[in-house]
């Protein structure tokens, strides 16, 4: 399990919306085959493993990250194929939380008399597929916010807005982070400060640009933006019903979703958009203060990635934070990671195990 484990992580920065799924197949003891899924529409980790092994597969156990699927999708169930092939158990480390799924894949197995069973390496598992593990279960995407502080712990701010902070390291880091997930979300204060191009730039990720999500409630976002002559989509959420900015935008490139209704709040109708409709798995928040202060005070922030570097700001600088209901707020982020990246720090806060 812990090499299918290695396999789906191949998958990181290509399978969305997919899960990234690895499989192993074993025979007497040994690895005769293995696979993973590589992107959408492609073979699942299964199917390529059966792929790999041939004939070898019958009589095999298989390990599989994900509970093999059991509905047709963009490819034939995963379940149905390890009958057909003969294997003799499978163990999946989790069961798909996909409500389509969910329990039946094993259930199928062992009404064909074969032995399956899940929950090996479970946390592992879900790990990897946090981003598809929300969706499905809270319907929202995994939300990863990023910020970037100086050694007084100072955000860049007038006179020193618009100024990197971090170094090369650490800026290279952020790229991972953006081709790791489906969606770059931000505020319309970033864009008009900052104009900023939110894409994915350098490393080996696969090519997949995320889409550009923008919240902009009275839609002024300026046509000329740098992000709308990139590749790849941009997606702007907004309340503002006047058709002839919705038309300007729409012509130079942007896609326009206006969010009506007061039944529910701008950004959470945003996250339930982007899980829903755009199947987001994983969303990284890039935007200033006032946007990551919302998302963490409603408590929407499930992974916090802070990037501290050596240079110091003073005057220049202002304060990063400043949450409503701080005392409601107390052990909402645990530190679970500190590490150095080139000349600076990453600090990762994921979301306490006791906070929903």
């Amino acid at each position: 399990m812990s090499r299918a484990l290695q396999l789906a992580r191949r998958g990181m920065y290509t399978t969305q919306p997919n899960p990234r799924v690895g499989s192993v197949l074993v025979k007497d003891r040994k690895i005769v085959a293995q696979g993973w899924h590589e992107r959408a529409g492609g073979p699942h980790a299964e199917i390529a493993a059966l792929l790999d092994a041939g004939s070898a597969a019958r009589g095999a156990d298989c390990y599989v990250t994900l509970e093999p699927c059991v509905h047709f999708g963009r490819t034939p169930p995963c379940a149905n194929a390890l009958i057909d092939a003969g294997v003799a158990r499978v163990v999946a480390a989790m069961t798909d939380p996909n409500p389509l799924v969910s329990g039946r894949g094993m259930q199928l197995l062992a009404g064909a008399g074969i032995p399956a069973a899940s929950g090996l390496m479970q946390a592992e598992a879900a790990e990897i597929n946090r981003g598809f593990v929300m969706r499905m279960s809270a319907g929202r995407p995994f939300v990863r916010c990023k910020l970037a502080l100086s050694a007084d712990e100072f955000t860049s701010g007038g006179d020193s807005a618009g100024q990197w902070i971090t170094g090369e390291a650490a800026r290279a880091d952020v790229q991972r982070l953006r081709a790791e997930s489906c969606a770059v979300l931000t505020g319309i204060g970033t864009v008009l400060a900052d104009d900023p191009r939110l894409n994915v730039r350098g490393g080996d990720w696969g090519g997949r640009q995320p889409l550009r999500a923008v919240l902009d409630r009275k839609l002024r976002f300026p046509a000329v933006a740098a992000m709308l002559k990139l590749p790849g989509r941009t997606l702007i959420f907004t309340r503002d019903s006047d058709p002839g900015r919705q038309a300007e935008l729409r012509a130079a490139g942007a896609e326009i979703v206006r969010l009506g209704g007061i039944d529910i709040d701008f950004v959470d109708a945003a996250l339930k958009y982007l899980a829903e409709k755009e199947q987001v798995n994983e969303v990284i928040v890039e935007a200033g203060t006032t946007l990551a202060n919302a998302l963490l005070s409603m408590r929407r922030v499930d992974e916090l990635v802070v990037y501290q570097s050596r240079t110091l700001l003073g005057e220049q600088g202002r304060l990063p934070f400043h949450l409503s209901a701080p005392a409601g707020n107390s052990g909402y982020m645990k530190l679970t990671d500190r590490r150095a990246v080139g000349q600076d720090w990453r600090l990762t806060f994921r979301r306490a195990t006791d906070h929903h």
